[in-house]
């Protein structure tokens, strides 16, 4: 606890002693349109907490004294006291103002990169503003020529040098690339980086305008950098090339290629919007990678709706083959059960048929096997309506073609025309019961509801990419479906589920008159998804 504590009294004056050390080592690098410790100021000030404000602003004060010192400038105290004790009071204290208004460190999109560089040009216009007043106060005498070009330089060097730095601090202490990340840095800037400052150091040792192109040709990377890095990339190659262009600009052939305003303007606006490509390109890939993400969440989300429906359509399966065990049961049961009682409830009214003449009851007997008769078709009906019985004796196109449904649309003055092609034995049990099933509900329907006069049934069944498929197509010329069908119409809705329930395929087809339902049903694979009509 005591380690920690001191660490942490410590922490200020170690930071303190660390940037005023930085800006001493910083100092020889100033030269016009270059002023690297401003950048470093900004940046520190940007970065550090509140806190540690006061050690830093106090080590680089006592650093500006002793490089003033050491140059011997003008106006000893007073030249300290004007010209570098402000600066560094109004970076501080303008930085103070933005970061109440939540400026941040950051530059992981375009909007905080713009918010940064705009904070960073209105401090360098109020410090150039500041020593423009300082200039005008000291040299009374100075031309306006002279003063501009001052300003200029202030201007664009203190620019470039927040533009230089605060990337590269950011990426140190906020946001460090990843290790494959900068692995890839390191192998481009080899790649790249390196044949580019080789070629911009073999043209600077020729005549203009050689130089002036090179200079340009040195700041093409930056854009790959920026395209293929992000933000990162921009910040280093940007580093990169300028210090490459400094260095040769210092050793190289001066007589022939000064450094000038237009070259460091031109590295201004290449790095802004280098930096801002970057950081649109870190969002794009960050957006990029959230849709995949996304897209591989919503994969496994269908997964599990994919396993989910099979297993409901397999409990629906299920259930379908216990309801049809259950009607069979019935059917057999009412069959054995009622259909004997009937028969002998018959039989002794034929017995007693002689005493009821004696007695002269003979219309009694008559009226009694009138009901048995109703009551022997009703339960006919019954039983067909549980099982069908043509069903399990004749097969399913025989069944289609002459059973009960015929009888049922004859009765009802509907001709009723077939079209039934493939081998029904290549379907399973469920799936034969419930095309019949559907194909007898549809009947009904037209019977009850449609006025028609005429009714259509299409079957195929085929083998198509090693299943079995069975294509229904039930039509009439009836008055249609109304535009809202009724809540308490239980027909079609039954119909439906029996086909979802069997991994089928249901669609009710458009008209101009009549009826057109098509169903697509696979045998014999009873968790395999439906296929499009």
């Amino acid at each position: 606890m005591r380690t920690h504590s001191l660490l942490s009294s410590l922490a200020g004056p170690l930071f303190g002693l660390g940037y005023g050390l930085l800006l001493l080592m910083l100092w020889p690098t100033e030269q016009p349109y270059w002023m690297l410790p401003y950048g470093l100021r900004f940046g520190a000030l940007l970065l550090c907490p509140w806190r540690y404000w006061g050690w830093l602003l106090g080590c680089e004060l006592l650093a500006a004294g002793l490089i003033d010192y050491v140059s011997r400038i003008p106006m000893g105290w007073r030249g300290y006291l004007l010209g570098s004790v402000p600066e560094p009071l109004l970076v501080a204290g303008c930085l103070w103002l933005l970061r109440r208004t939540h400026l941040r460190p950051s530059l992981r999109d375009p909007g905080d990169v713009s918010k940064l560089l705009l904070s960073a040009a209105l401090i360098v216009a109020i410090t150039t503003a500041w020593d423009a007043g300082t200039i005008a106060v000291i040299h009374r005498n100075g031309t306006s020529e002279l003063l501009l070009q001052v300003l200029g330089q202030d201007l664009l060097g203190n620019y470039v040098s927040i533009l230089l730095l605060v990337p590269l601090l950011v990426m140190l202490f906020r946001a460090p690339p990843s290790r494959n990340a900068l692995a890839s840095l390191t192998l481009d800037g080899l790649l790249v980086m390196l044949p580019t400052l080789a070629i911009l150091l073999v043209l600077s040792e020729h005549a203009a305008p050689q130089p002036q192109f090179a200079r340009i040709l040195s700041l093409a990377p930056v854009l790959f950098f920026a395209f293929r890095h992000g933000w990162r990339g921009a910040g280093l190659s940007m580093m990169t090339a300028s210090v490459g262009m400094s260095v040769i600009d210092r050793f190289g052939n001066q007589m022939q290629m000064p450094p000038t305003a237009a070259t460091y303007l031109f590295l201004a606006v290449t790095g802004t919007g280098a930096l801002m490509l970057g950081a649109a390109t870190d969002a794009l890939r960050r957006s990029s990678d959230r849709v995949a993400e996304q897209n591989v969440y919503l994969a496994a989300v269908n997964r599990r709706l994919d396993r989910l429906a099979r297993q409901l359509r397999d409990a629906a399966r299920g259930n379908l083959q216990s309801e049809e065990n259950q009607r069979r049961h019935m059917a057999a049961e009412l069959h054995d059960e009622l259909g004997q009682n009937l028969t002998a409830i018959q039989t002794h009214v034929k017995l007693a048929q002689s005493r009821l003449q004696q007695a002269g009851m003979e219309d009694i007997g008559a009226s009694i096997n009138l009901i048995l008769g109703h009551m022997r078709r009703a339960l006919h009906r019954v039983l067909d309506d549980l099982r069908p019985a043509v069903l399990d004796e004749f097969g399913l196109l025989r069944a289609l073609d002459e059973g009960p449904i015929r009888d049922l649309l004859r009765t009802a003055g509907i001709v009723y025309r077939t079209e039934l092609h493939g081998d029904p034995r290549l379907l399973d049990e469920s799936t034969r019961t419930a095309i019949y099933r559907l194909v007898q509900e549809s009947a009904t329907n037209t019977v009850k509801h449609a006025q028609a006069t005429e009714f259509l049934l299409r079957l195929r069944i085929g083998e198509r990419q090693g299943g079995v498929l069975a294509m229904l197509d039930i039509r009439d010329n009836g008055t249609g479906l109304p535009s809202r069908i009724p809540r308490g119409g239980r027909g079609l809705q039954g119909m439906r589920d029996r086909v979802t329930s069997l991994g089928g395929l249901f669609r009710l087809r458009p008209s101009l008159e009549g009826f057109h339902l098509r169903i697509l049903l696979r045998g014999n694979m009873p968790g395999s998804d439906a296929l499009e009509l």
